[in-house]
């Protein structure tokens, strides 16, 4: 199979079906037997996710009219070879070869496709200094998303649409029930994997190369799990104490689930919501490897009347669903399925899931506000909104050496610390 015309299957159900890039890969690398073939198809794929707006500006230049819809395979490809020529380390003819014999289904695509990659060759220096004339182009995001986050964020936007750009680092979630993360540090160090502390998190290790789960000290013994720092902050964040009753609210995949018994194995119990049965499946799947056990619920989070039944909870940590703005190096995706009208009705949902949660929550309990977004619409507005209108709801001020102190919560701007984009607040319920 053409490793190409692969590619550029998997991405045409993005840029023209408007699949999630997960789901797309999840239908196409199956097909491939190989690993190696798979992580090359898999790095294109993401590469030409996360440059889409300067890429498509290239090709905007180097065609003399656009192609037809029907023919966004096309298009694909084209951006495969633009982005194999721009930023990978394969040999140009090899690039060009490759990518023109994955037109064989549409002969009359194959002259084409060689003379747009042969003229960027020719023209390459020109086109780049363009690219950083035209403000999507430069920043590689939308005009509408730069302008939000340079409204929210003036002195720190560039670095986050910069860190956008960037590949994540892989960090490790320490199961301290199983042994010190000093100790785990040590057994990488004799398997040659680099590794560093993170020091804003005790749980928390980063890795300096991203590699497979299989080759990781103890992984399928849940020593060890995937999870990013910023993320891995919610379970100190909630305090959770011995006997008490905890709420997980939009729980899937269960990384904040799992990081909460491990802190605290003591609980009462635990109950993990989520709307999405398939992603609650991912959550059981999580804490079975880690053996560990929480009662887990597929209900919508707006209506508690449901499934609620009277309970009340000593603690409840809301992953609010969100816009996502802080793991699009994660899920570059984001970028071409988010739309502007899409914020505010997130918003409105986040405040409906919040005022029903409060009323799950015990007097004198914690509930913990989180999002993986950046917007302050989305946090420390939306928190403001919540306090002036609840009158027995107060703010916990977070300190810690990770982060920005906002009039409510905490904002990491993403890159910070190599971490996510990620918002907290804490707000107590007066008894």
């Amino acid at each position: 199979m053409n490793l190409r015309g692969c590619s550029a299957q998997i991405l045409s159900r993005v840029l023209s079906d408007g699949q999630s890039l997960t789901a797309a890969l999840e239908h196409g690398l199956p097909k491939l037997k190989d690993s190696k073939d798979r992580a090359f198809v898999q790095a294109l794929c993401f590469g030409v996710i996360r440059h889409y707006y300067a890429l498509d500006f290239l090709l905007s230049r180097l065609l003399s009219k656009p192609l037809k819809q029907k023919d966004s395979d096309i298009k694909a490809l084209l951006l495969v070879g633009l982005y194999q020529l721009q930023h990978m380390r394969v040999k140009s003819h090899a690039a060009v070869s490759e990518t023109v014999a994955a037109t064989s289904h549409k002969p009359w695509a194959r002259s084409l496709v060689n003379a747009i990659l042969r003229q960027y060759l020719r023209d390459a220096q020109p086109l780049q200094q363009a690219c950083t004339e035209d403000c999507q182009a430069r920043y590689n995001h939308p005009q509408w998303i730069v302008d939000l986050l340079r409204h929210d964020w003036p002195d720190h936007y560039e670095k986050i649409l910069h860190a956008n750009d960037q590949a994540p680092p892989m960090a490790l979630r320490i199961n301290l029930l199983q042994g010190s993360r000093g100790a785990y540090l040590d057994e990488l160090t004799a398997q040659s994997i680099a590794a560093q502390p993170v020091d804003c998190c005790e749980t928390a290790i980063r890795l300096d190369q991203a590699l497979g789960v299989e080759q990781l000290p103890g992984f399928e013994l849940g020593r060890a799990s995937v999870q990013d720092t910023a993320a891995q902050l919610a379970a100190e964040l909630l305090e959770p104490q011995a006997g008490q009753q905890v709420l997980d609210l939009c729980a899937a995949p269960g990384g904040k689930t799992a990081a909460i018994l491990e802190r605290q194995p003591a609980l009462a119990g635990l109950l993990a919501i989520d709307i999405d049965q398939q992603r609650l499946q991912r959550v059981t799947d999580n804490l079975l490897r880690l053996n560990l056990h929480a009662e887990t619920l597929a209900a919508d989070a707006e209506q508690t009347c449901n499934w609620a039944n009277g309970r009340q909870f000593d603690r409840i940590l809301l992953d609010a669903p969100c816009s996502g703005f802080g793991v699009i190096r994660r899920h570059p995706d984001i970028k071409l399925l988010r739309r502007p009208d899409d914020i505010t009705a997130l918003q409105a949902l986040q405040a409906r899931i919040l005022q029903n949660a409060w009323q799950l929550l015990k007097p004198g309990g914690l509930l913990l506000y989180a999002t993986c977004s950046v917007l302050k619409q989305e946090n420390e507005e939306q928190i403001g909104r919540f306090l002036a209108e609840q009158s027995d709801a107060s703010e916990i001020r977070i300190d810690g050496h990770w982060g920005i102190a906002r009039p409510h919560g905490r904002q990491i701007i993403t890159g910070d610390r190599q971490m996510d984009g990620f918002y907290y607040a804490k707000l107590y319920k007066s008894a």
